[in-house]
């Protein structure tokens, strides 16, 4: 039997977007998560993931011929100087300009930048400021 490993946080199991093309979708995030250090975990013709977030095309058996409205998905940097990189790659790899990267008055230390998507999500990195974690992630074996 294969096994197979996923790494999960506390709140979102996965999130599915359906996006009008997804080659360019392709290539947006898997620029920018590569500069956060996520590979991709499967791709197929109509069809990537990577950790929690799941991309289909509408003619995907998933999307069943729908697609989904615009979202705010925020992704974790390590640093600030990851959040740099998130937004050179994202616009590197086509993506629009949506919050050049810097603190936000949110909270004292956040940090972030704000891409558009080739479907106009509003993707964003963020670093909350110094902190220590408990574990860099949950695994989950089966």
């Amino acid at each position: 039997m294969e096994t197979h490993e996923l790494h999960r946080g506390r709140l979102i199991d996965h999130i599915q977007l359906v996006v009008r093309d997804v080659d360019a979708s392709r290539r947006f995030y898997e620029a920018i998560l590569a500069v956060l250090g996520i590979p991709l975990g499967g791709v197929e013709r109509d069809y990537f993931w990577a950790d929690e977030l799941f991309v289909s095309s509408v003619d995907s058996e998933a999307a069943q011929g729908l697609m989904t409205g615009r979202h705010h998905l925020a992704f974790q940097a390590r640093d600030e100087t990851m959040v740099r990189a998130f937004h050179a790659a994202g616009l590197d790899a086509g993506a629009i300009d949506n919050g050049l990267p810097g603190p936000r008055l949110y909270h004292p230390g956040y940090y972030a930048a704000f891409l558009l998507d080739p479907d106009g999500n509003n993707i964003e990195a963020v670093y909350h400021g110094e902190a220590s974690r408990s574990t860099p992630s949950v695994k989950i074996t089966f």
